[in-house]
């Protein structure tokens, strides 16, 4: 039996709502405890909201990207083009396919699309800082730690319920060139 390639295309205002639940179930809550990237023990609350998700899919300097299995949404991400470089976030990949793979084609993906696309040859992002496994798998993928730190937004409940209060976001670069 043959898996199917995913299929990768921009996503439109109708795919809001599955995109919003993917991410919440790939970061929060029990059904992201069966894939390795939860933050349910660190954040409670939601990861994210559909006017965040709407902002990025709407916006001319964007592209939210949605992987498909089958018709179905089974992993997404985010890229920005800003001054220079390229944003890569909001990625989630179903729990229940995390750790098959799936993650290095999308994130492969990601960057030649920046590159050849976009004309960019940096990607950046933000990631918790006390996401040691998370970061290291970026760091096999090329990127690398700046010690550039920016405040985790603790008050607004947009972004999530710290549980507790040494969160910060560290900013991870990787030259595309």
């Amino acid at each position: 039996m043959t898996i199917p390639a995913p299929v990768f295309r921009s996503a439109t205002p109708t795919d809001v709502p599955a995109l919003v639940a993917l991410i919440e179930s790939a970061y929060r809550g029990d059904s992201s405890r069966a894939g390795w990237t939860t933050e349910a023990d660190l954040l409670d609350g939601q990861r994210t909201d559909p006017e965040g998700v709407a902002e990025v899919v709407n916006s001319a300097n964007s592209r939210m990207v949605v992987v498909e299995e089958n018709g179905a949404p089974i992993a997404c991400c985010q890229l920005e083009r800003r001054d220079g470089h390229a944003y890569f976030g909001m990625f989630a990949v179903r729990p229940t396919r995390q750790g098959g793979g799936l993650g290095k084609v999308i994130i492969a993906e990601a960057e030649r699309f920046a590159r050849e696309e976009w004309g960019v040859d940096e990607m950046r992002m933000t990631v918790i800082s006390v996401r040691d496994d998370l970061i290291a798998w970026y760091e096999r993928r090329g990127y690398r730690r700046t010690g550039e730190m920016t405040p985790f937004p603790y008050g607004e409940e947009r972004f999530g319920l710290p549980r507790r209060a040494d969160l910060q976001f560290e900013l991870l670069v990787k030259k595309l060139g």
